[in-house]
């Protein structure tokens, strides 16, 4: 399977290709639902992970959603 490099959170990683941001969260053990993801400095609706595709050296920064009160 050839691979690519992105970006999360600063750290380096391999991801497949294609690769959509959804696959991506879900390899890294982070349901899509629970978490906000900034593509390349645009945010992305959680509605465009399953079609958004991941290029060579893109950058993803992702926040976790945390509920309190």
């Amino acid at each position: 399977m050839k691979t690519m490099l992105v970006t999360a959170n600063g750290r380096t990683m391999e991801a497949p290709l294609p690769c959509t941001i959804e696959a991506f969260l879900i390899a890294q053990g982070l349901p899509p639902r629970s978490v906000v993801v900034e593509h390349n400095g645009e945010a992305v609706a959680p509605s465009e992970f399953p079609e958004r595709l991941l290029q060579a050296n893109d950058r993803l920064e992702i926040v976790k959603i945390v509920a309190g009160g």
